[in-house]
């Protein structure tokens, strides 16, 4: 199988471009941030901020409908993986017109006990939408929740991508394809043609995404 593919790079440059201008990603190799794993991170993404802004939602609604068209004209379902990717999921089903459903990171602990909300019959053809993928460990697990309740999981839609080895891996042996509207690559691109970050930083930035775990600045 194929690893995550940014398929079109003229709208890789633009999501790249409304993510650095909205400050929904931040580049910080001179003050790294450390994220919930304990590993030290030169960049930070925060797709949430992209709600906020109309024309940017839009904007990333219609290119994420877009490729799904394409990648999976047959898809009956969207399913947003909890919580970031609900608000992107639902807005792609909108677009696209059809049943929305979202998976919860665990089961509800009171009520029905859900861990997908809304109505999902087996069998149904479901694309799933995230906004950021990582090591890929918590879309893969929304990915087992909806095939555990019989859904077909056609595949996974981001907009966002480290593009890390380990995620790579993880979704072939899941046997789930999956894209991105931009990874990390394009971003760097196009943060030195916008002269934010200059070559040398960009070569620098390119070693941690090989080696995340053990990168200290």
């Amino acid at each position: 199988m194929n690893a995550a593919v940014v398929r079109n790079a003229e709208t890789a440059a633009s999501i790249a471009g409304l993510l650095l201008d909205l400050g929904a990603i931040r580049l910080r190799p001179e003050e790294p941030f450390t994220w919930a794993s304990g590993w030290k991170s030169p960049i930070y993404c925060d797709n949430r901020l992209l709600l906020s802004s109309p024309e940017a939602r839009r904007m990333v609604r219609d290119a994420l409908a877009a490729q799904c068209r394409e990648s999976f004209p047959w898809a009956a379902c969207v399913a947003g993986v909890a919580t970031a990717g609900i608000a992107h999921g639902l807005l792609v089903a909108e677009a696209l017109d059809l049943p929305f459903v979202y998976v919860r990171a665990q089961a509800k602990a009171h009520g029905m006990g859900n861990r997908i909300e809304g109505k999902l019959a087996p069998g149904t053809a479901t694309l799933v939408v995230e906004d950021l993928v990582s090591t890929g460990g918590s879309s893969l697990q929304a990915v087992e929740a909806l095939r555990d309740a019989g859904a077909e999981v056609l595949g996974l839609s981001a907009i966002f991508t480290y593009g890390f080895a380990k995620a790579n891996e993880a979704f072939s042996l899941a046997s789930c394809p999956w894209f991105a509207l931009c990874d990390y690559p394009h971003l760097l691109k196009e943060a030195v043609k916008r002269g934010q970050i200059s070559a040398e930083v960009q070569d620098s930035l390119q070693v941690w995404r090989s080696d995340p775990a053990g990168w200290q600045g």
